[in-house]
């Protein structure tokens, strides 16, 4: 009876469960933190997209290069929407929207968890065209 009594040991427990739980928020960090990184990409990728437009004055070649080259610089493959295309005449307002999809299965693929990041940049030509 003194052995069932007895507390030595119950630390274990609250220290398996302690460990449990902080793997727990490990796995789930890991698995979420990319998508942050993510969206930090796709405003990158919308703002420089927006100031190609600014310094070309228009929405065509030059930016279709650009988005090219952001494309594999890094890695994702967003949707481009712009509110104009060709030329944009000097102060006039162009806006970029970008969009990418991505899933954060949680814990190795036990659900699916589809997020769409959306970036949008808006900005003014800086050329005249004649």
């Amino acid at each position: 009876m003194k052995i069932l009594r007895s507390n030595r040991g119950e630390g274990y427990i609250d220290v398996a469960v302690l460990v449990l739980c902080a793997m727990l928020v490990i796995a789930l960090a890991v698995r979420v933190f990319p998508v942050y990184i993510a969206k930090q990409q796709i405003d990158t990728f919308a703002a420089e997209l927006i100031r190609e437009a600014e310094i070309t004055g228009r929405v065509g070649t030059e930016t279709s290069v650009q988005e090219q080259l952001l494309r594999e610089r890094t890695g994702l493959t967003p949707d481009v929407t712009w509110s104009k295309t060709g030329n944009i005449q000097l102060n006039q307002e162009v806006t970029v929207a970008v969009t990418y999809e991505t899933d954060i299965g949680i814990f190795a693929g036990f659900g699916s968890f589809p997020i769409t990041l959306r970036a949008e940049a808006s900005g003014k030509s800086e050329v005249y065209w004649k």
